[in-house]
């Protein structure tokens, strides 16, 4: 009696465990499917998003510079701007996760040109399809952001879950 009662706890502790590593790994799954990145799990093409902020223009990262931040990697182009990143990612990081800010208006995840498509607006960094989308976007800034903000949540669940529209530029 005493062995089949131990068993039987055993079995009920198991399973918790079971539930609990289950629920950590979709927790860390939501985390990495938001933000945009290359096969490679670079973000933002390797760009260093802090040169938007101290340059005032996108710079290449370096694979000498990188760090781990919501399952991407980030290139940097210094030591400096990756510490100044790693002390305040939340900061630096392009909003909707790096995907165009404009497909955000509109309902669905867009690659984006870092190079070229790019605003930093209000001390957040905005990233968009290309120059023309960036162009488009830029016509009513407060209005898009509107719009963006209020869709965000379902695209960021859309891609934590893999249901999210997606326009890739291959």
């Amino acid at each position: 009696m005493i062995g089949s009662i131990g068993r039987a706890w055993r079995f009920v502790i198991a399973i918790v465990a079971g539930l609990a590593i289950v629920a950590l790994a979709t927790q860390a799954a939501r985390a990495d499917g938001v933000v945009n990145v290359d096969k490679s799990g670079v973000a933002i093409q390797g760009y260093d998003p802090v040169a938007y902020f101290t340059d005032g223009a996108p710079a290449q990262g370096s694979a000498a510079h990188t760090a781990d931040w919501q399952g991407a990697v980030w290139h940097f182009a210094s030591a400096v701007n990756r510490d100044a990143f790693v002390a305040a990612p939340e900061k630096f990081a392009p909003q909707y996760g790096g995907w165009c800010a404009y497909g955000a208006t509109k309902g669905y995840a867009a690659e984006t040109d870092p190079a070229n498509g790019w605003t930093v607006r209000d001390g957040k960094l905005y990233l968009n399809w290309d120059a023309a989308v960036k162009q488009e976007w830029s016509q009513d800034i407060p209005g898009n952001l509107q719009k963006s903000e209020a869709n965000w949540p379902a695209i960021e669940a859309g891609l934590a879950d893999g249901t999210a529209t997606i326009y890739r530029k291959e």
